[in-house]
């Protein structure tokens, strides 16, 4: 399972059009401590996107021993469980607040609405509605598993 997860991440990384804006374009305060291609981006940012554009990557969590990648390009959002959850929705700012939305092809309401609680350069946290609650996820750069993620076990 750990190498599908690998294999979902790189494929993400592979599409989105990185080219033009997509890593290089923070939507917060310029930092000197973006680990991309080097490249200034000189983002052109327009106003209702970038509330998303903090969110925009591949973040990776593990609750109750599966890993989960939650992917946002834009105002699109994927997540991935292992033991089979995929679910696809947006991502964007509602009533001022940050809000991911997804429906699962499982029937799964766990992951269904949630609120972000925190978005920095590593770590994501997310309190979904409902009984899972606060989720922390830690950014994947470069299509490769952060260190430090615990993944011994999952899938053997």
């Amino acid at each position: 399972m750990a190498a599908s997860l690998v294999g979902v991440l790189a494929l993400t990384a592979c599409s989105g059009g990185g080219d033009s804006d997509g890593d290089s374009a923070p939507s917060t305060a310029p930092t000197s401590n973006d680990t991309g291609s080097g490249g200034t981006g000189g983002g052109s940012g327009g106003g209702s996107a970038s509330s998303a554009g903090e969110l925009e990557g591949s973040w990776l969590a593990t609750t109750d021993g599966k890993a989960v990648a939650l992917v946002v390009t834009g105002d699109k959002a994927g997540l991935f469980a292992t033991g089979g959850s995929v679910c696809s929705g947006t991502a964007g700012e509602q009533g001022g607040k940050r809000t991911i939305r997804l429906q699962c092809t499982d029937g799964s309401k766990d992951r269904a609405a949630g609120t972000v609680d925190s978005v920095g350069k590593s770590e994501l946290k997310v309190t979904w509605e409902g009984a899972l609650g606060v989720e922390t996820y830690t950014k994947a750069e470069g299509g490769k598993l952060p260190t430090g993620l615990p993944t011994a076990g999952l899938g053997s």
